[in-house]
């Protein structure tokens, strides 16, 4: 079994979660696969460094771009992956989106989010068509559709006609060489240099309208008076134009004394944020998966999130709930995180991100892969 791997849709130059994701879990595939299974990852001349090392069954397709360049990027993978691909003796082709002329390979779609068409003004108008127009095709053709969340699944299947059959569950992971707990006072002075001060309440995303931080200040105007001398910290690179008009709502709220906009920092520089922490606040309206739950949890940080998409799902019970459509709901949930069962909240968040690791999601991927190689190989005989 010889599987490519497309890695190009992520951006070298501003890794994504789902780059952070791949880098993780090929070396965790590496590690698990036979002497006749073979990695093939398409990279580009930028993002090639980014997966060394992961072992003698782990060979590259180079690409001349991955997604720092987008539109050359899509050109290449749909006119240039079918010749490319024989080539290189592939039996399975494991992608976002399958190339508009059809490769003599197997194909599984890593199906990631449905946002084009939950939250579509999330996604910019060209993005939003090219998945729409995409995403049915590739599904159909597919011979198996990995999705990370059961709310994710029940997306596909609400939008796109796909035959049920073909769509498996595998869960993503949280980094726990890098997300854990920590000194909560050493962790205070690595981020003071960012202007946050305890105690603080903490929000972690990319700032997009559908992550909600608009209602999570409207929730803060609530709260604050339940919240002693708390700052809100908001961790997060955002389109200019939506960070100045969060600003200004702040402003006009009468909180912007209590906001701390910190912007985008790597993705290890958000650790000492969750350790020094008293809660995460996530109460975006949609996630296929919401990492940053996990990452939170992970670091001994409790969380508040929403009661609706994957949410519920990836939390476990081991998060407060709230409705993201209600602020008063949110307020109350935050001063729920900060009273006395904060500590239950903490310990139950540690245990509950134990169960998502790469390892896991590494060995359920490799198990799709190798049930799509198993059929190819019947039809063969």
């Amino acid at each position: 079994m010889r599987v490519a791997i497309n890695l190009l849709t992520e951006n070298p130059d501003a890794p994504s979660g789902a780059h952070w994701c791949w880098t993780r879990v090929v070396p965790e595939m590496a590690k698990r696969l036979e002497y006749d299974e073979e990695l093939r990852l398409l990279v580009s001349p930028k993002s090639r460094h980014l997966y060394q090392g992961c072992g003698p069954n782990v060979g590259y397709i180079t690409y001349p771009w991955s997604n720092e360049r987008r539109i050359p990027r899509t050109l290449s993978e749909h006119i240039y992956t079918p010749l490319r691909l024989p080539v290189s003796h592939i039996d399975i082709f494991a992608t976002s989106m399958a190339p508009l002329v059809r490769v003599p390979r197997s194909v599984v779609i890593h199906m990631k989010t449905m946002h084009a068409f939950t939250t579509p003004a999330s996604i910019s108008p060209m993005v939003r068509a090219y998945r729409r127009m995409s995403y049915p095709r590739s599904v159909r053709i597919a011979e198996a559709v990995i999705v990370n969340s059961k709310s994710l699944r029940s997306e596909v299947e609400k939008y796109l006609d796909v035959d049920a059959r073909k769509l498996r569950l595998v869960y993503e992971a949280v980094d726990h060489d890098l997300f854990k707990p920590g000194d909560a006072g050493a962790a205070r002075a690595r981020i003071a240099r960012h202007g946050a001060r305890s105690p603080f309440v903490l929000f972690v995303s990319t700032l997009w309208p559908y992550k909600n931080c608009e209602g999570l200040l409207r929730a803060w105007v609530l709260a604050r008076g339940e919240l002693g001398n708390r700052q809100l910290v908001i961790v997060g690179r955002g389109d200019d134009d939506y960070v100045a008009r969060l600003r200004s709502l702040a402003a006009g709220l009468g909180i912007a004394s209590d906001v701390l906009f910190v912007g985008g920092i790597p993705l290890e520089d958000t650790v000492p944020f969750y350790q020094a922490a008293d809660v995460l606040v996530y109460p975006s309206f949609n996630e296929t998966f919401g990492l940053p739950i996990l990452e939170a949890m992970a670091c001994g940080c409790p969380v508040v999130t929403s009661d609706t998409s994957s949410m519920p799902e990836i939390a476990g019970g081991a998060a407060i709930l709230s409705d993201p459509k209600d602020p008063a709901s949110i307020a109350r949930a935050i001063i729920d995180a900060v009273g006395p069962g904060k500590d239950r909240l903490r310990d139950a968040g540690i245990r509950r991100a134990g169960q998502f690791t790469w390892g896991a999601m590494a060995a359920s991927t490799l198990d799709v892969y190798r049930e799509v190689a198993e059929r190819r190989d019947h039809r063969r005989r």
